[in-house]
């Protein structure tokens, strides 16, 4: 349940999770150099344990964590009141308002100790510095104007990719980042822009206007690329005040109290399906009632002002609980996973060590040479769980992209109900005017290219639970190599040292998988830097950042232009051919909705046919790089086990180890170690209290 609060408590709260971020990448960082010292040492000592991959995962885990931050990605459509929201969110009128910057053009806040703006272009120009009254006056267009681009398919700035806003704000400096998308519109390179940026944020503000509710441009969008995809998104529904001004009594509270419930059951029929968790409805805690101009006004007067009646410490707290409870704690368990593991590896690799210390050369040569067979079993693990994914990988390959040709031929079934929601409003008899025939034309192509969108937009949800389903199974998968790997191990332990060593971890398979078995299980997306993807399904491996969306994979623009080109020129020549005499609007799109439907079953084999082999390698590309990470994980795990008594056979026989003095640095580098993991647990655990 949300609660209130005010700015100055969301920073303090924003500020205790930075600390404890800073506190845990040090600790990571700690483990990962006293690991890399101890394997330098151990090289003129009993040989290095095989530790390289712990510190790969632990110092970039630590590098994320320092440089992490709570992403929020902004959408809305023009004339929202985004811009104001935002900058009462911040706390200063930084961005403009009163006009709208839609364009190609995000708009990425981040803290900087300096004012700065850097805008980075897609032609290979180099990125800009300039001054933020330049950045105003030459990258903000009219409303008008963003319109009439739009409806032409241009793009105001075509070379620009996006620009990055540094600032010396508090919200900034307590570890927000914001980007600003455009407005939502039917360009596909734009929305492809800020599809970019979805899976890589922790919480979307979908901005919306009480005087407008859902528009069928926000409802289309919300329909297309945020329902049923596990995205965690905040409603807010701005200028909640206007209500009031629109009455004409804006006193009579009875009315007030009317027009109100309307809007809201306008709003709640529409958002209700995106604010379900795991079948509970949290409506409550993602749809807020606001007053941005009114909280910006409060906030530039006063910086500490209170926001009571602007919606604001309502939303904040909703925010406030997500971000620092739900996903901070998310954040820290992987951080507190790697480091209870790089722990776990030391203390085997020790307990290893210390009885082979003893043993001569030729004995512990025969021992090494016992549990080859174990080691050969490892390698058979290793190539089964090769050749399931790859398995997978072939059928679902060919699964998504004949369900895509498939899904495609049979457009046509349909067609003639579903698009007539997409006709434009035009009169048909403007089509026989040559001077209004090219509005009408473009209209026409615009309804025509909404359709291919929410059509491909559909198809592409259903790939993606297909891929998620078969990343759930191969993370299950998984589990039971791991599983198996697990018991091949401590026998390998059991047969070199004669003595069985507990886990260390924990008690549940999970705590005691190996590193490669959770990676795969999508535990260590920190240590690959996606802290704020979204798990798919359990599986955790983030293979929308390889793929997009499949609609952006499949060149969706280039598709569409094609398309209607072959479609809307036999629509023209039918529309001509009815006659002048043709004036009533049913009939006339009755014949426009059968000719297209002609034009468009002809051109469909074509489109299944060319967009079949570049979804087959999409998908394919996604599972090569999820085996290859495995694979090569599960290989180095191999191979470090291997030459931990290969390094320490070489050190015995080239000089005599000083057995009292090694076991004595080997646990000196355990204790370190142990002591920072703790420190990361306490920190976890205080994490854990304070959210709860």
């Amino acid at each position: 349940m949300s609660y209130k609060i005010e700015t100055d408590s969301f920073l303090n709260n924003l500020e205790r999770v930075a600390k404890v971020r800073s506190q845990v990448a040090r600790s990571l960082g700690e483990i990962a150099q006293t690991l890399e010292q101890g394997e330098t040492l151990g090289k003129d000592t009993s040989g290095s344990l095989g530790l390289e991959r712990d510190i790969d995962d632990l110092s970039r885990a630590s590098t994320n964590l320092k440089q992490g931050v709570f992403r929020l990605l902004v959408l809305g459509d023009m004339k929202r009141g985004k811009s104001t929201f935002l900058n009462a969110l911040i706390g200063e009128n930084l961005l403009p308002s009163d006009v709208n910057p839609c364009t190609a053009l995000l708009t990425v806040l981040r803290y900087g100790t300096e004012k700065k703006v850097t805008v980075h272009f897609n032609d290979g120009t180099p990125p800009e510095d300039i001054d933020f009254k330049s950045f105003k006056r030459r990258y903000t267009i009219d409303p008008a104007e963003a319109k009439q681009l739009e409806q032409q398919k241009k793009q105001a700035f075509p070379n620009v990719d996006y620009a990055v806003v540094e600032y010396p704000l508090p919200l900034l400096q307590k570890g927000i980042e914001i980007v600003d998308s455009p407005g939502l519109n039917d360009t596909e390179a734009r929305n492809e822009l800020s599809l970019g940026y979805i899976n890589n944020c922790h919480a979307i503000l979908f901005v919306l206007r009480a005087t407008q509710p859902c528009t069928l441009a926000e409802r289309r969008y919300l329909e297309n690329y945020i329902k049923d995809r596990g995205l965690s998104v905040f409603f807010l529904i701005n200028a909640w005040d206007q209500i009031r001004e629109s009455l004409i009594d804006p006193d009579d509270t009875e009315e007030l109290e009317e027009s109100e419930d309307k809007v809201r059951r306008v709003f709640r029929a529409n958002l209700a399906d995106y604010c379900q968790v795991d079948g509970h409805d949290i409506y409550d805690e993602r749809v807020f009632e606001i007053s941005a101009i009114k909280a910006l006004r409060l906030r530039v007067k006063q910086p500490t002002a209170s926001l009571e009646g602007t919606g604001f410490p309502e939303f904040l707290g909703a925010l406030s609980t997500f971000l620092t409870s739900e996903r901070a704690v998310a954040e820290f368990r992987q951080a507190r996973t790697l480091a209870r593991q790089g722990y776990s590896h030391v203390r085997e690799a020790i307990e290893r060590r210390i009885p082979l210390l003893e043993q001569d050369v030729q004995e512990l040569k025969e021992r090494i040479n016992s549990v080859e067979p174990e080691f050969k079993k490892l390698n058979d693990i290793c190539q089964q769980f090769q050749a399931e994914i790859k398995s997978v990988r072939d059928s679902k390959a060919k699964a998504v992209a004949d369900s895509f040709r498939t899904y495609t031929l049979n457009l046509g079934n349909t067609f003639e109900a579903d698009f007539m929601q997409y006709q434009p409003d035009f009169q048909f008899m403007d089509f026989l005017s040559r001077g209004r025939r090219e509005a009408f034309e473009a209209g026409l192509q615009q309804a025509f290219e909404r359709y291919i969108n929410d059509k491909l937009s559909a198809w592409s949800l259903i790939a993606e639970k297909e891929m998620d389903g078969a990343f759930l199974q191969l993370s299950k998968s998984a589990a039971n190599y791991g599983a198996s790997y697990t018991k091949v191990t401590e026998k390998i332990t059991e047969k070199l040292t004669g003595q069985r060593i507990s886990p260390v971890i924990g008690t549940t398979p999970e705590d005691n998988a190996p590193a490669w078995a959770k990676w795969a299980a999508g535990l260590f997306s920190l240590a690959r830097g996606n802290i704020a993807g979204v798990a798919m399904a359990g599986a955790g491996f983030d293979w929308k950042n390889i793929a997009l969306n499949f609609i952006t994979v499949m060149g969706v623009g280039a598709m569409i232009t094609a398309v209607s080109g072959v479609v809307l020129g036999p629509v023209g020549l039918a529309l001509l051919g009815l006659g002048v005499g043709v004036v009533q609007a049913d009939q006339a799109r009755k014949e426009l909705v059968k000719a297209a439907k002609k034009e468009l079953v002809k051109y469909l084999p074509q489109v299944a046919r060319e967009q079949w082999q570049p979804i087959h390698d999409a998908v394919k590309e996604c599972f090569d790089v999820y085996e290859r990470e495995v694979t090569e994980r599960m290989n180095d795990d191999i191979n470090a086990r291997k030459s931990e008594l290969d390094n320490l056979i070489a050190q015995k026989e080239s000089h005599e180890i000083n057995n009292g003095a090694e076991l004595e640095r080997l646990k000196t580098l355990e204790t370190d170690v142990s002591s920072e993991v703790e420190r990361i647990e306490a920190a976890y655990q205080t994490l854990l209290v304070e959210a709860s």
